[in-house]
């Protein structure tokens, strides 16, 4: 398949798209392990029928939700797209001139995990799109209400009067300042200036973070001080007034070049703890509602804070396809893939996701497109009222998609109506975050939104340039990385146990395969149960010398070998086809077998807990900030275990019982040449071992801070002493 503008030659073309080349491979492979996974819990049942054990019912839960959750991978696997963008050709059917109107929104929350300065490398590098500035306006949302926020966007405002110009001048592709002035640019009088403003700006920044307060010496006017006078003994980030500040507008200022600037707008919206957050959905609701007062632009890019722009032509695909008068109707957004700089090069904790971030999305663009990811996605504003072919009418006409915002963002009434659309109980008795706007009802709010979205009827495409669009920070600690995959575990259970399942409403509306696509998410903590059965039962049941597994040389046994070998080989064949390496398959893998014993487990039980009014589920910000120690052990490949969390507990029982499996059940075939019964169970218990090899050392080798804490270490050794003895009873 290929498709291209219709009636484009060659010279012509915008884009072109074409099916992966492993596609025929890819589904004769699903119906060959379909039918191997058939076979296996044909295995079961007939073993459950003839001596049912509690050991056979486990292993049988096991692998049917392996099987299940196996089967909605291949839902990816069916009609993966490979797209192709030609933005060279694209003044040749769009001039400058008609370049659509731009809002970007860039999402913060807390200064001390997410710090300010990364908050203004990321708007100073969306600021210098190569794009019509006249026709740019950058909206930052501060969740938390921080006065440093505020702080080092107002120098951010000052330094881009600069920095743009240079950026043009230069024709340079890394316009995130810190990226580039920490690279071995070009040395020049011009570029060594530039950069001593620069750290004069993030000293002045980074110094009012750590004094606390803004100091008096860095306002020199009375606007400035009335700005700052709004923060008082009260106000605090969960209460606290509508803020809107204009630190740039379009038609007044100017670059040291005289060009036009984009505007720059501060928004945190009101807070008050008598009425709902909706955390990032709720700010998102808000910049759509302040942008549609203000400036109103057809096309938005919502974006992370630390998710900085590394191609300055980014929008040129974007309108690649939406000046493809066949196609923009339909499309809602378009999804870049989050790529990540940082990452150590054998990246210990899989941050690189390429099975989310890449493969999935790529074959979810064989039917109605990627799921929404949360940063690096160019929104067509009208998909957030209503399907294609209906328009819901919000509330007042000013938040319409097709009201004319022709009034300067800095006029009275404007800053009045902005006010109003931000306050914390606006959204009561309307339809925003259920008809309109970002969807409420799951942690995982972008899931969720792109979910809805394509129910409504909406297309999506996948834009993988070789070239990262956008790049971002990645958690350097495993605490965060787990904390993080729990909270995406709560927000898709939100939305499995609902009206609106995947394989309920979203079959009903989007079709088998792109709701089974849509299920492997919400179908996610489930995991959990096949990979703690798998991380413990065998080995428990070996350490009692009772065989679970066919033995290696019966037929039954050389399914289990396909089964296990069939599905790593193909995720690995995904994972370096898309250009990932062994190692780095390695370790993804290593950590989704991790996260099945700690996070899956600790985000189900917390969903539960929710409901049944015995714990609130809560949204937690990755830090963005991490001390020199851990980065340096980052770098060197060491996991980091210097917290003593609960999630760690599993994980080192495991770790424990797995060791313990592999050393004695070898002693024991090698003793008594009981070979067939019990290798299967050594391997599996091996196979632990090698998975937690970094446990060990972290345990027992090693004395640096990021160490597993020894009351970890004591409560876990006790955890599985005690599985131990349970299972010296009861199996």
């Amino acid at each position: 398949m290929e498709t291209s503008t219709a009636g484009a030659t060659s010279r012509d073309l915008l884009h072109t798209s074409q099916y992966h080349p492993h596609v025929l491979y890819n589904r004769v492979f699903a119906i060959t392990y379909t039918l191997a996974i058939f076979a296996l819990l044909y295995h079961h049942a007939l073993a459950l029928l003839h001596s049912p054990n509690a050991l056979s019912i486990c292993l049988f839960i096991a692998d049917i939700i392996l099987g299940f959750m196996w089967s909605t991978v291949q839902s990816f696997r069916m009609r993966p797209i490979i797209r192709q963008v030609f933005p060279e050709n694209l003044e040749k059917s769009l001039i400058r001139r008609d370049f659509p109107p731009l809002d970007i929104f860039i999402c913060t929350a807390d200064p001390y995990k997410e710090p300010p300065i990364n908050v203004v490398n990321t708007a100073l590098s969306v600021m210098a799109y190569d794009y019509p500035m006249e026709k740019m306006s950058v909206y930052v949302s501060d969740d938390g209400g921080s006065q440093f926020t505020l702080f080092a966007l107002m120098e951010a405002a000052k330094f881009a009067k600069v920095w743009l110009p240079f950026c043009r001048k230069k024709n340079i592709m890394e316009r995130c300042p810190e990226v580039y002035l920490s690279s071995n640019h070009l040395q020049c009088s011009e570029t060594e200036e530039i950069k001593v403003m620069y750290e004069i700006m993030k000293t002045r920044v980074e110094y009012q973070l750590k004094r606390g307060k803004v100091s008096d010496e860095y306002i020199f006017s009375e606007q400035e001080r009335r700005i700052f006078d709004k923060w008082s003994n009260e106000f605090t980030p969960r209460n606290h007034p509508t803020l809107i500040q204009v630190f740039l507008e379009s038609c007044k200022d100017k670059d040291v070049s005289g060009n036009c600037m984009p505007n720059l707008i501060y928004v945190s919206r009101e807070k008050n703890s008598l009425f709902p957050h909706h955390y990032k959905a709720g700010a998102l609701n808000a910049l759509l509602r302040v942008s549609a007062i203000m400036t109103n632009a057809p096309l938005v890019l919502t974006l992370d804070c630390d998710m900085y722009s590394n191609d300055p032509t980014t929008p040129h695909r974007v309108l690649c396809y939406l000046a493809d008068a066949s196609i923009k109707p339909e499309l809602g957004y378009i999804q870049f893939p989050q790529r990540f700089h940082g990452i150590n090069k054998a990246d210990i904790y899989g941050s690189e996701v390429i099975r989310m971030f890449i493969c999935n999305p790529m074959g979810m663009d064989g039917f109605a497109g990627p799921n929404y990811g949360g940063s690096g996605t160019f929104f067509q504003r009208r998909a957030f009222f209503g399907g294609p072919p209906t328009f819901f009418t919000p509330e007042i006409e000013h938040l319409s998609p097709y009201h004319i915002a022709d009034k300067p963002i800095t006029s009275e009434a404007i800053l009045q109506l902005a006010h109003l659309v931000a306050d914390c109980n606006y959204e009561n008795n309307t339809a925003w975050g259920t008809e309109i706007g970002v969807r409420y009802g799951s942690l995982s709010e972008d899931y969720y939104t792109g979910y809805q979205l394509h129910c409504n009827g909406w297309k999506s495409f996948f834009c993988h340039p070789d070239r990262p669009a956008f790049l971002g920070d990645t958690p350097i600690t495993l605490i965060d990385v787990l904390n993080q995959n729990k909270r995406w575990s709560v927000g898709a259970l939100g939305v499995t146990i609902s009206k609106y399942c995947p394989l309920t409403y979203g079959v009903s509306k989007l079709g088998f395969l792109m709701a089974y696509s849509y299920a492997y998410y919400a179908f996610w903590s489930s995991l959990s149960i096949p990979i703690t059965i798998y991380a413990f039962l065998p080995q428990l049941a070996l350490l009692a010398r009772v065989s679970v597994f066919p033995k290696v040389t019966d037929i039954w046994g050389w399914l289990y070998i396909f089964l296990f070998l069939g599905a790593y080989a193909q995720d690995c064949l995904d994972c370096i086809t898309h250009g990932g390496t062994l190692q780095r398959w390695w370790n993804e893998q290593r950590m989704w077998l991790a996260r099945g014993v700690s996070s899956y487990i600790f985000g189900l039980a917390e969903y539960i807990s929710k409901h049944l009014n015995i714990g609130m589920q809560g949204f937690n910000v990755t830090r963005k900030v991490f001390d020199e120690e851990q980065k340096k052990r980052y770098d060197q490949g060491k996991f980091e275990f210097g917290v003593p969390s609960p999630m760690f507990v599993p994980i080192a029982s495991a770790a424990i019982i797995n060791l313990l499996a592999f050393l004695d059940g070898s002693i024991h075939v090698w003793n008594s040449g009981n070979v067939e019964e019990l290798l299967a169970q050594v391997f599996v218990a091996g196979f632990g071992v090698l998975n937690c090899l970094p446990v060990y050392e972290a345990m027992v080798l090693r004395r640096d801070k990021g160490r597993m804490p020894i009351k970890i270490t004591v409560i876990s050794t006790l955890v599985a002493a005690a599985f131990y003895a349970a299972a010296s009873v009861f199996i």
